[in-house]
């Protein structure tokens, strides 16, 4: 049989960024996609970042991935969110054109040498002497590898509901994926059953938008890649419409017909992300929703409606959509549904996303539990290069926590166990202040290039950036501003303190007070000439700005490092914990932390059960 290093199974965001990936590190790797024609596609909202997800994509970019790129190709709009608030949640988002996406995710992939791209449906995994040694297909192929990435979305054992109607379908019109779970059951793996929805998308000719309230992207654009020329596109505009009354009543009396409601749907749907029906049961007290109207691209009329997912029946659906203001006359293009699908339960895996008892199998994105692109996506990435370094004989990448959105999300999936689709926020970083959008290159890049994705070209661009940066910051500590009857006014305008009698301050430390900005230096003394910083103007303010509570953080990381390094024995036997409570007991033998760090996340282990770990470890 034909053989390979690497084997990725899926070509979806996690797929894609996993092929990618493992084929730049040298190994020659093969991609098995059910449909090659919707690589990388975008079956839900056709939109990229947003609130911490921005921060997965722009890490992502600065370890040499592919999203951050694809999405400033592509992109209808940009926008910064959170603008208003400190830089630590600031995010990035797009809207993309799903087609263009696509067609140059697909375009990238086909240029990456040692990577070769194919079409059929694995429903086995190979198995010798307790190693993966390939896949076998639905039409009885079988194809070696010394590693195999499977990243199948929703595709694993899926069933789409629209209202009581059901089909096997991993999404709308594509079967699901039949055979792969009974493998890997086989082989001991554990599932859980997930869901997630998808609202209907309308025909732009049929709407009224004079009656709509419109969104424009940023004017100062910016953008996800931190590599130089990103293209500057003419972007469209969003609109937002409001659920009334009648939307409401209209769900109310059709609650019966979702299968959410009537039992057929046993997964657990995103929290965060719920449909309308959710949204109506769930805030009774709010008498109205927000929905977002956001174009799926340049060359379509098609429109999806953010904030209306559902799996109520087709002819609910045109009575919700038409109960819109805007909307009273819209036409359907295509409805609505829910779509349930098996998923692996990420604590099986360690934090380079290789099974913790099948060597040369790893997987990545919602099939581990996951709700989003990004997030599969930097999944993707991570077993894409971990599955290279094992198919290479090469050590195995671990992203820390303290020092990435990566780290975090990863290290949350293996170590706490997933019940409903997990979707990144920035509130799940504790080093969040550190971990800003703003520095991922500065972060990333190094690591990016250490692990081998990083070329040349994007390094010689790094250095050259890190070089100016570090330049402006060292010329804002020499730049002294003397205190002033004319400097002070100025302050006092702004409600600042003042520079006391006969004192200098360097603009680096002006800087570092809320509110200071290089406008006001500037207001406070105009024969200062800043124009050598306004490249950077943004990243050396927030820099300045959050270096104090940075140094805190960073004090907590290494405090925090003590206890990630201690590591725990694979063979330790927590049973003999005499002293820790039976939850933790359970909880540490099912999981295995690999550090003292990663056992004190686990749900359910105390600040009392770690102290008699560190004992008990002490004592061996």
């Amino acid at each position: 049989m034909r053989s390979y290093d690497v084997i990725i199974v899926g070509s979806g965001h996690a797929g894609c960024e996993a092929a990618a990936a493992s084929a730049n590190l040298g190994a020659k790797t093969l991609m098995i996609g059910m449909n090659l024609d919707g690589i990388a596609w975008m079956p839900c909202n056709p939109a990229v970042g947003g609130p911490a997800k921005s921060h997965l994509v722009k890490e992502i970019d600065a370890l040499g991935g592919l999203m951050g790129l694809a999405t400033d190709a592509t992109y209808i709009q940009m926008k910064t969110l959170n603008s208003s608030r400190g830089a630590a949640v600031h995010s990035l988002r797009a809207q993309s054109d799903k087609y263009e996406y696509s067609a140059w995710m697909r375009n990238t992939l086909q240029q990456i040498p040692n990577l070769t791209m194919y079409q059929s449906m694995v429903t086995k995994i190979l198995v010798e002497n307790n190693k993966v040694i390939g896949v076998e297909t639905s039409i009885g192929e079988q194809i070696g590898a010394k590693a195999v990435v499977i990243t199948s979305g929703t595709f694993l054992q899926g069933k789409v509901f629209t209202g009581k109607k059901s089909k096997e379908a991993g999404r709308a019109s594509e079967p699901s994926a039949i055979g792969l779970t009974r493998s890997l059951k086989e082989l001991g793996f554990d599932f859980g059953r997930l869901k997630t929805g998808t609202p209907a998308r309308i025909d732009s000719r049929t709407v009224d938008f004079s009656k709509l309230e419109e969104y424009p992207g940023d004017n100062e654009l910016k953008h996800f890649s931190f590599l130089p020329n990103r293209p500057i596109l003419k972007q469209l505009p969003c609109h937002a419409t409001r659920t009334t009354e009648k939307t409401i009543q209209v769900i109310k009396d059709n609650l019966q017909e979702s299968p959410m409601y009537s039992g057929l749907i046993e997964g657990v749907g995103p929290r965060y992300c719920p449909s309308i029906e959710d949204k109506i049961v769930r805030f009774v007290d709010k008498k109205s929703h927000l929905l977002f109207l956001e174009p799926e691209g340049r060359k379509t009329n098609e429109i999806y409606l953010q904030g209306c997912s559902t799996s109520l029946p087709i002819d609910v659906q045109w009575l919700i959509v038409q109960s819109l203001p805007g909307l009273e006359k819209a036409e359907i293009v295509r409805p609505a549904y829910a779509v349930e699908y098996d998923f692996l339960r990420p604590i099986q895996f360690q934090h380079s996303l290789q099974s913790k008892t099948l060597p040369g199998f790893f997987a990545a994105g919602q099939l581990l539990g996951t709700s989003g692109y990004e997030e599969a996506a930097a999944q993707g990435l991570v077993a894409g290069i971990n599955a290279a370094k094992y198919a290479l004989c090469l050590e195995a990448v671990v992203f820390s926590r303290s020092e990435s959105y990566i780290g975090t999300l990863i290290d949350d999936l293996v170590i706490k166990e997933i019940s409903e689709p997990y979707r990144m926020m920035t509130s799940r970083s504790e080093h969040r202040l550190y971990l800003r959008q703003d520095n991922a290159d500065r972060r990333m890049t190094p690591f990016g290039r250490e692990i081998g994705l990083v070329d040349d070209y994007r390094w010689n661009h790094f250095q050259e950036k890190l070089d100016k940066f570090n330049n402006c910051i060292s010329k804002l500590k020499k730049i002294k501003i003397k205190s002033s009857d004319e400097a002070n006014q100025v302050l006092e305008k702004y409600n600042q303190a003042p520079i006391k009698d006969k004192n200098v301050l360097s603009i680096y430390e002006l800087l570092a007070r809320p509110k200071m900005s290089f406008q006001l230096i500037q207001e406070i003394s105009p024969e200062i000439n800043l124009d050598d910083f306004s490249e950077l103007e943004f990243e050396l303010d927030t820099e300045i700005k959050y270096s104090g509570y940075v140094k805190k953080q960073e004090s907590q990381v290494d405090n925090f490092s003590v206890l990630e390094n201690r590591k725990i024995p694979e063979w330790f036997d927590y049973q003999k914990l005499q002293h820790i409570s039976s939850e933790a007991r359970e909880k540490l033998s099912k999981i295995k932390p690999q550090t003292v760090g990663q056992a004190a996340r686990i749900d359910g282990v105390r600040q009392g059960d770690i102290n008699v770990l560190l004992i008990g470890l002490a004592a061996r």
